[in-house]
């Protein structure tokens, strides 16, 4: 992970730098655009498994370190949080998780901001009864120095 870490950090400068317009690049820049965009895809594309896979496990370093000192996210419920309320609901939550997985993730990315949705679907226990659900759920992710960030989240239920 830190080797793919470092090349996203080394390709991203040419994305983010290059001063010419989509007309002006030859193919070859074109071509190289192309490939950093997919590093960063991947990228973002691991970070939605890794933040299902720490809120399974509710792993607060996780989310101290992906998620922006800022961070403002709305949970299911309607309830605004912030990174601290946002660990401290996950690390009290009375969910067990059997299986919590990301599918249909869309990955849109805008220069150093990238629109992601996915849909949750979660199996397990709370309170003990067993429950199964799913959430679409969309993150907006800035590219810093330090790599991606979720700055901010909403979660919602879908029915059934």
């Amino acid at each position: 992970m830190k080797t793919f870490s470092i090349l996203i950090l080394l390709s991203t400068s040419w994305l983010f730098l290059c001063p010419c317009t989509r007309a002006q690049c030859s193919a070859e820049d074109r071509k190289q655009m192309a490939a950093d965009a997919e590093l960063h895809r991947e990228e973002l594309d691991i970070l939605v498994r890794e933040t299902v896979r720490a809120v399974q496990l509710k792993n607060p370093s996780f989310f101290r370190h992906a998620y922006s000192d800022d961070f403002l996210g709305t949970s299911p419920n309607g309830m605004m949080m912030d990174r601290t309320a946002l660990i401290a609901y996950i690390q009290n939550s009375p969910a067990i998780y059997a299986t919590l997985i990301a599918t249909n993730v869309r990955i849109r990315i805008f220069q150093d901001t990238a629109i992601v949705t996915s849909v949750w679907s979660a199996r397990g226990a709370q309170d003990g009864r067993g429950f199964s659900r799913q959430s679409r759920v969309i993150q907006i992710y800035v590219y810093t120095q330090g790599g991606w960030q979720v700055v901010a989240s909403q979660e919602t239920l879908l029915p059934g």
